[in-house]
């Protein structure tokens, strides 16, 4: 086995080595004068089973080419099987038409990545389950739920609990936890009645006095998740806490969250964390390394992935 890491996040790459107890090879990832991407092996990778760690978070297009040549590089190192390993998988949110004449992004980068030359994908919390079919080579998509889970009931414990979706398009994400944990289901369902009214927020479910965790994917702006916890707290309910995979967190959503209702927000490390995150108190960075190795390491010996989520 050989791991390669891309310049997106280096310590979550690190932190998958040092669990697996395989050091990172060496490669030179750099660009030219005019910002072009250069990518070149520096040992011996013929006829080896590569694993090939990078992020495509921001800025996204840079490390999506990082990759892409990366790959390459690769298949021309005469590497016996490529793994792309993609802890945060950029462009995931561009899944379907939203419109008239409007791309489908998340299969078009499944596409690059397929030509440039890998042989499987793995992939953490994809925004949505069918970009697995995106792809035409095999692709394992890991759920954080055996970080969060154990964390949750550590934190939590003897706690009046409720699971929350802030969408109706995250319903089967929470459930998932909510099967896990023992504990009741609530919806939020937000309606805007026509254009210029702000969005009514009904909450579909029984919140009044409970700690609700709202559960997501992907925390951008913050603006969805901090309108759902005012909304559970009009409901009554006791404190809100939130649960999201990916911290993407751009513009003014650490300030966002931090005069919201949420008392604490859980993310991972698939994105490496700014310096507005590392100074926020009520954000917690949790890391996924162990998860992510514990997949390679299966993928490397023809183990089921799956095994890991019963």
């Amino acid at each position: 086995m050989k791991l390669i890491a891309g310049n997106s996040n280096l310590p979550l790459a690190q932190a998958i080595a040092s669990y697996l107890e395989v050091p990172l090879t060496q490669a030179s990832f750099r660009r030219f004068a005019d910002m072009e991407v250069f990518v070149e092996i520096m040992e011996n990778i013929r006829g080896e089973d590569v694993f090939l760690i990078q992020s495509t978070c921001y800025p996204a297009n840079d490390n999506m080419m990082e990759l892409l040549v990366a790959i390459d590089a690769l298949r021309r190192s005469s590497a016996r099987r490529i793994t792309v390993v993609i802890p945060y998988f950029g462009y995931a949110r561009q899944d379907r038409k939203t419109g008239s004449r409007t791309p489908i992004s998340a299969k078009l980068v499944a596409n690059l990545i397929t030509v440039a030359g890998a042989n499987r994908v793995l992939a953490l919390d994809l925004h949505a389950g069918q970009i697995q079919g995106f792809f035409d080579i095999p692709t394992d998509n890991l759920m954080a739920s055996p970080v969060f889970v154990p964390d949750i009931k550590k934190r939590f414990d003897g706690e009046d609990l409720v699971i929350v979706s802030p969408d109706v398009g995250g319903v089967v994400r929470a459930r998932a936890f909510a099967n896990r944990l023992g504990v009741d289901l609530a919806i939020i369902d937000k309606r805007r009645e026509k254009a210029g009214v702000s969005e009514v927020m009904n909450v579909i479910g029984e919140v009044e006095g409970k700690v609700c965790i709202l559960v997501d994917d992907i925390v951008d702006s913050a603006g969805t998740l901090c309108n759902a916890a005012m909304a559970l707290k009009e409901q009554g309910a006791k404190s809100v806490h939130a649960y999201t995979v990916h911290g993407v967190l751009s513009g003014g959503a650490v300030a966002r969250i931090a005069a919201s209702p949420i008392e604490t927000m859980v993310i991972t490390d698939s994105i490496p964390a700014t310096e507005s995150v590392r100074a926020s108190k009520n954000i917690i960075q949790l890391s996924i390394a162990p998860l992510i190795a514990e997949g390679i390491k299966r993928i490397a010996e023809d183990r089921s992935i799956s095994a890991l989520f019963r």
